[in-house]
Order: structure tokens, then C-alpha cells, then sequence
């Protein structure tokens, strides 16, 4: 990867996103996961796919969850990793 790619994928990472609130929450439910879960599935995930140890506080996950709060991509990301599904699942339209 040259470094030209390696910038804009830094800033795609850094662009501002509404995630849909209620679409995480009912795929958290579908696995029957607590919030908690979820935050230890965000870490394992991206344990799995880089070595490192990265999640999301439960504070951020209920605003996600209940006011839409806007995050990073590279946020919306590890949610979706954790949740198992592509970002573009879990975004609003």
C-alpha cells in the first residue's frame, strides 16, 4: 500500500457518521448480548483481525443506541465488526 492510499483511507476513517441506533441495538438483541457483550465482542473482533485491543465505552454504545450519536467510521467500524455485519448495515440512509 503506497502512501497515498494509506492518507485516504485515514481520512475516510476520520469522516463523521450517523449510525442507526435502533438497528444496532436490535442486532445486539438478535444476540441476545447486554451492552457489556457487545463491548467485549468490539475487543475480541478486532483482537481477532489485528492483535491489538480496541473497543467502545458502554457510555458511547447507549448514545449510538438511543440518541444516534454521531461517531468516526473507524467507530462505525469496530461496532460492525463486533456485531458481525457490514458498517453500511448499521448506518442511517
Amino acid at each position: 500500500m503506497d502512501r497515498k492510499t494509506d492518507v485516504l483511507e485515514n481520512d475516510e476513517d476520520q469522516r463523521w457518521i450517523v449510525p442507526d441506533g435502533l438497528s444496532v441495538r436490535r442486532r445486539r438483541h438478535d444476540h441476545r448480548w447486554s451492552p457489556r457483550d457487545l463491548v467485549e465482542a468490539i475487543e475480541r473482533a478486532h483482537f481477532i483481525a489485528t492483535g491489538l485491543r480496541k473497543t467502545i465505552k458502554p457510555t458511547l454504545l447507549q448514545s449510538i443506541e438511543e440518541k444516534n450519536e454521531r461517531i468516526p467510521y473507524a467507530t462505525l467500524r469496530l461496532l460492525a465488526d463486533g456485531l458481525d455485519c457490514d458498517p453500511v448495515d448499521i448506518m442511517t440512509e
